[in-house]
């Protein structure tokens, strides 16, 4: 499985935010749309990630609240990527070495979505499912041998 089957059934829907935003401005826009996540892009370019752990680490730092911080001074500047065709048990591994729970899709340069830990983990659990009942039905239709000469009478 791949990262663009994740894609395909999550949509197309992205959350981004400029570098030089109000941190205050992209915590409602996290908030109101109910993300963990926005991308920071600059020029057409991804420049950052900007997760709930970041913003937590910046509240605590700021005294508990965000002030006059702006996106730029707290975002992952050098977030984990991947592309639409990397196999789901690498990005797997990507995340869990990182402790990420976020990881943008680039095309080359262009944003194509986003994939959070939950996606790959509900992926990895549809997949065994569907193997699971494809097993059983397998199993429930095997096909009966009559019993031979030499097989033992009950």
């Amino acid at each position: 499985m791949k990262v663009s089957d994740i894609l395909r059934v999550k949509g197309s829907t992205l959350f981004t935010v400029a570098p030089g935003q109000p941190l205050a401005v992209a915590v409602k826009t996290m908030a109101d749309c109910d993300i963990g996540s926005l991308v920071a892009i600059e020029y057409g370019d991804v420049v950052g990630m900007l997760t709930f752990r970041e913003v937590i680490a910046a509240v605590v730092r700021n005294g508990g609240g965000v002030g006059t911080l702006t996106v730029r001074t707290v975002m992952d500047d050098a977030p984990l990527t991947c592309t639409p065709e990397t196999e789901i048990d690498e990005v797997r591994r990507m995340m869990l070495g990182r402790h990420a729970r976020y990881m943008p899709v680039l095309d080359g340069k262009t944003l194509m979505g986003v994939i959070s830990f939950y996606d790959v983990a509900k992926a990895v659990v549809d997949g065994q499912d569907f193997e699971n009942r494809m097993l059983k039905a397998y199993i429930r239709d095997w096909p009966v041998e009559e019993a031979g000469a030499d097989a033992p009478k009950l």
